[in-house]
């Protein structure tokens, strides 16, 4: 049952709202300029609102670890990109991250203001604050297919912990 539009001026043609008309598209589904293609498979109960299982790639397994948006199966490595087989994967890792070292602007403050007591002041210039700011850029590829993802690092060590997963990820890949 549809329900007529309240907001339609006088003179207009009344669009008719309601679950049998998508929202936005046009009565037929023939493809013009300005409409996408449909995809092979596409149904009026999709564009109706009704929801349709996700039917992705038939695969089985269990996750055995996630690096970034890449996500390695005992059989298949599942990327944005699409899947992948696991067999005979490439993985390389490249660090992008940086550590600085600076003095904080408190330990300035207190040296000026402690450097009349004996000059023991210009030891809170020794205190030195360190961050790490940066990505650490992991790629994959097998079978003509390459993904690439960012990871964000915070720590020193986040590098060794993500070259970890990597090797665990490239002992699977060859078995």
């Amino acid at each position: 049952m549809t329900e007529p539009n309240p907001y339609a001026a006088e003179g207009e043609p009344e669009y008719q709202w309601g679950p049998t008309q998508p929202y936005g598209y046009p009565h037929d589904t023939t493809p013009g300029y300005g409409y996408p293609q449909q995809p092979p498979g596409y149904s009026q109960t999709q564009a109706a609102g009704v929801p349709v299982p996700f039917q992705g790639p038939a695969m089985g397994g269990t996750p055995l670890l996630a690096i970034g948006d890449i996500t390695v199966m005992s059989d298949a490595i599942i990327t944005p990109a699409g899947p992948m087989p696991l067999k005979g994967a490439v993985w390389n890792a490249t660090d992008m991250s940086r550590t600085e070292e600076k003095i904080p602007t408190y330990a300035v403050v207190l040296a000026i203001v402690f450097a009349l007591a004996c000059l023991l002041g210009l030891l809170f210039l020794l205190i030195k604050e360190r961050k790490t700011t940066g990505f650490v850029q992991v790629t994959v590829a097998s079978a003509g297919k390459h993904h690439a993802t960012m990871i964000p690092v915070h720590s020193p060590y986040a590098f060794q912990e993500i070259m970890g997963q990597i090797n665990y990820a490239r002992s699977v890949s060859t078995m």
